[in-house]
């Protein structure tokens, strides 16, 4: 099979296009052309007016051999890699160990799916509840109800990524293709089969809920054991090996090999795994604001006269601005038709974070805009202070949107002129349960506010109509990413605590689902080779 890549097509071209563009590029006829996979397809728009696809094809044809040979000196003609994905071992028949996985976002998820699906029956303890129950407590919340800690944006099956865009795209190394496996397993799960191809797939909330459950069914139809409402509150170490945990039950389970992955909001596990003597070190993150603008505008000012041409989509934005008081600004997360959610985990906190559905039909476009900061200069000390520092925002940003989960948030324009917002303009706030104008200046500190203030028309360089004096912020975003990094060794497992296995957007190893989930293939292997070499050594438990 060969691979030819930079195909390049116009937007609206017929099926027929894509063979008779391999028959010019080949130079053969259409007898010797077997078969076309589109492996990858891309969007060239830089010129508005003739937006081009790129393919990625996989083909089959006469000679493959003869045409590497005439086509060797053409880097977009080559065979093609083999991306199925190989099993590293299978359980021993005397196995005599469970696998202990903490989490069940999308690290852990496929943490116990790997493991389940080599034979190791996992236990997965998840301090959240299933996924349809966590839902309702979710949209509960959303709706003006009392926030449950232990059930919510962040904790529950599926992780933090289940409330999100669901997007599945990454710019991890992956030379093992490692996530062609976790989409595979999410096409069958039910996600829609165009996410193996198209440049930037996504998934939405709903169709994550239902594909999330049957993930789950398939651990367990496999020997796996999943527990909710099951908080792990200590580590059992001696003499530098873990060899069990104690759930919030009390419960205490025996394990040689723990797999540590918790989302990034797992401030008590962190504070416990310190306690422990762990070793974890601060790392950066960001912290800034959600910004709204009509979806309209975006996929006009990014598509012109092809906004709405439904192959595109609705359209997004990626923008960083470097800013004069050596500060970075950058787009993160950014959701397509989507809404602004209320994301907090702690009671007396707001946190914002952006969600679409898969259709991403909604009116507004949403993303963060945030400031990059660093532990050395922004929170230097202890390896928790970035918490400490998100936490004291989160809290800041509850007592200005008035002490009830809503958000604080002020106009674009009010924003940039430095005077609070009074009233709404054009763009109506998505983030429930509500708002609170006023000025968000007080929301962050002053480095924060005038790299944002200096960014914000930057980007309306890029993007016309961004710094539209009705756009919409809303604050806080302070979870982009883990503020602690529990650092591993090139056997997976933490560097001075055998055994334990961090993994994931928590411990500071992922961004975002796809990453997470390759980062969870990849420990599973690593705790499998691992109880293999144990069981053949007779030194497993």
């Amino acid at each position: 099979m060969l691979r030819l890549t930079e195909i390049k097509l116009p937007l609206n071209h017929e099926q027929s296009a894509i063979n008779a563009a391999i028959l010019a590029k080949l130079a053969i006829k259409a007898e010797q052309l077997h078969s076309v996979k589109v492996f990858k397809r891309g969007i060239d728009a830089r010129k508005k007016t003739d937006i081009q696809l790129i393919y990625t094809l996989d083909i089959e044809v006469d000679n493959e051999a003869q045409l590497l040979k005439s086509f060797a000196k053409d880097p977009h003609v080559k065979p093609a890699p083999d991306t199925r994905y190989k099993f590293v071992a299978r359980a021993p028949a005397n196995l005599t160990e469970r696998p202990i996985v903490i989490g069940l976002g999308p690290c852990g998820l496929f943490a116990g799916l790997l493991l389940a699906q080599m034979g190791f029956k996992p236990i997965i303890l998840e301090r959240g509840k299933e996924v349809r129950e966590r839902t309702k407590d979710t949209f509960g919340f959303w709706r003006g109800k009392a926030l449950n800690p232990e059930s919510n944006v962040q904790y529950g099956e599926g992780g933090a990524g289940t409330f999100s865009d669901g997007k599945l795209y990454s710019q991890v190394k992956d030379p093992k293709h490692y996530g062609r496996k976790v989409m595979s397993e999410f096409v069958q799960a039910g996600a829609p089969a165009e996410i193996m191809y198209v440049s930037k797939p996504h998934i939405g909330t709903f169709k994550l809920v239902a594909m999330v459950e049957k993930m789950r069914a398939n651990i367990i139809a496999l020997g796996g054991e999943i527990r909710f409402s099951s908080r792990v509150d200590d580590l059992h170490i001696t003499n530098g090996q873990i060899t069990g945990v104690t759930l919030s039950s009390g419960e205490q389970l025996h394990s040689k090999h723990v797999v540590l992955a918790v989302g990034h909001s797992a401030r008590d596990t962190f504070q416990m795994l310190y306690d422990k003597g762990v070793y974890v070190e601060a790392k950066p993150f960001s912290i800034g604001f959600r910004i709204e603008h009509e979806q309209s505008m975006i996929d006009e000012c990014r598509y012109g006269p092809n906004a709405g041409n439904p192959i595109l989509g609705a359209a997004d934005y990626k923008l960083v601005h470097h800013c004069s008081n050596g500060r970075s600004v950058y787009s993160f997360c950014m959701c397509p038709g989507g809404t602004v959610v209320a994301a907090a985990s702690e009671p007396g906190g707001v946190v914002t974070n952006g969600m679409s559905q898969y259709s991403r039909h909604e009116r507004n476009a949403n993303s963060a805009i945030v400031v990059g900061i660093d532990p050395e200069r922004d929170y230097p000390g202890h390896p928790l202070a970035g918490i400490e520092l998100q936490r004291k925002l989160e809290q800041l940003a509850f007592k200005l949107g008035g002490e009830n989960y809503h958000a604080p948030a002020q106009l674009i324009g009010d924003f940039l002129a430095g005077k609070p917002s009074t009233e709404l303009g054009e763009v109506k706030p998505s983030y429930t349960p509500n708002i609170t104008l006023t000025d968000l200046a007080l929301a962050l500190p002053d480095f924060a506010i005038a790299a944002i203030r200096e960014a914000i028309p930057a980007f309306d360089k890029q993007i016309k109509g961004f710094a539209k004096a009705d756009g919409l912020l809303t604050g806080v975003e302070t979870r982009t990413s883990s503020p602690v990094n529990i650092k591993r060794g090139s056997d997976y497992q933490s560097i001075n605590t055998r055994g334990l296995y961090p993994a994931g957007e928590g411990a500071g190893y992922a961004g975002g689902i796809l990453s997470a989930g390759i980062d969870g293939i990849k420990v599973a292997e690593a705790v499998a080779l691992a109880i293999l070499a144990e069981t053949r050594a007779g030194t497993a438990v």
